[in-house]
């Protein structure tokens, strides 16, 4: 039976479909992110066709209701996509079954945009409108091109100050790979670290102080969680239950608290162009061309598998 809390659709000849489902997700190590996503446009697909069970359907069925979504809904053409992802995984490592090509599928449009770039300028304004943690995590999104993510889940192991760099693991697509560490940023980011050792050491004095492990580490080292190199860089300002396992850690500091901060500072720093975060990672790329760097080096720091994604840079 498939069965979710709340408003899913329901079942009465098999095992539950989307525990199914997350448990394969699960197994491959996708991120939580991907989770969501991926049960989200299953509920959207079965209730499309009137809460029928997906293995009653197949090729004819996914192409619909992937039209529906670019015709009638006019999504945009990264959002088909993840839905596209999400159905094939479903069948492919769910129900077991490979759909054949997707025959008349309307693919919504890609519009070709360039990047939104702060010149030098607007960075240090932006920046000077910032203070505190928000100020050192904007930082560090300029000075490294993290993207928001890799920035909030940095953890102590993986700055090295005596090579002036920062591992960054787990990146997107599950990639590792090393960028700068700016030398400005060596002293604001050793008080950060300093807090959170202050707030680890309460934590463990008040019988917690257990952070969330990768995979099958926790299993592997039970131990680890508690040492302070897996701490955080940014961490949270209170404790919650994991929803993995109800284990009460502090995690990081959710990605609002800067994308807030963020859309504030560019207000009153009189900057009319549309800032998110992710403008601290094109301004990165295209300051370090402009400054003579090599679009190899950039794309190493940038993490780009193809140095296509790279050259857009190169236009700007």
């Amino acid at each position: 039976m498939l069965t979710e809390s709340g408003n899913s659709a329901s079942y009465s000849n098999g095992p539950r479909l989307l525990d199914r489902l997350r448990d394969a997700i699960r197994r491959l190590h996708y991120s939580r992110r991907t989770e969501e996503a991926y049960i989200h446009w299953t509920k959207r697909f079965i209730y499309f066709h009137g809460k029928r069970h997906p293995s009653e359907l197949g090729e004819a069925a996914v192409t619909s209701f992937l039209n529906y979504l670019a015709t009638d809904r006019n999504v945009a053409a990264a959002t088909q996509n993840q839905a596209l992802s999400a159905l094939l995984f479903l069948y492919k490592e769910t129900l077991g079954m490979e759909l054949d090509w997707l025959d008349g599928l309307v693919r919504a449009k890609r519009p070709q945009r360039m990047p939104v770039v702060l010149t030098r300028d607007e960075v240090e304004r932006l920046l000077c409108a910032l203070d505190g943690v928000q100020w050192l995590m904007a930082s560090l999104l300029y000075g490294t091109g993290m993207r928001l993510m890799e920035c909030l889940r940095l953890r102590v192991k993986d700055v090295d100050f005596g090579y002036g760099q920062i591992l960054i693991r787990d990146g997107k697509g599950e990639k590792d790979r090393i960028t700068m560490l700016p030398e400005r940023l060596v002293g604001p980011l050793k008080d950060q670290m300093d807090r959170a050792r202050r707030i680890h050491d309460t934590d463990l004095r008040e019988g917690f102080g257990e952070v969330h492990l990768p995979y099958a580490l926790a299993r592997k080292y039970p131990r680890a969680g508690f040492e302070w190199n897996w701490r955080y860089v940014f961490p949270s300002r209170n404790r919650s239950a994991d929803p993995d396992d109800g284990v009460i850690r502090r995690h990081h500091l959710d990605e609002s608290v800067l994308q807030r901060a963020v859309r504030t500072a560019s207000r009153v720093a009189g900057i009319s162009k549309p800032v998110h975060c992710h403008t601290f990672r094109h301004s990165f790329a295209t300051h370090l061309l402009q400054a003579g760097y090599d679009t190899r080096t950039v794309q190493e720091l940038l993490g780009h598998s193809d140095v296509s994604t790279t050259m857009i840079y190169t236009h700007v």
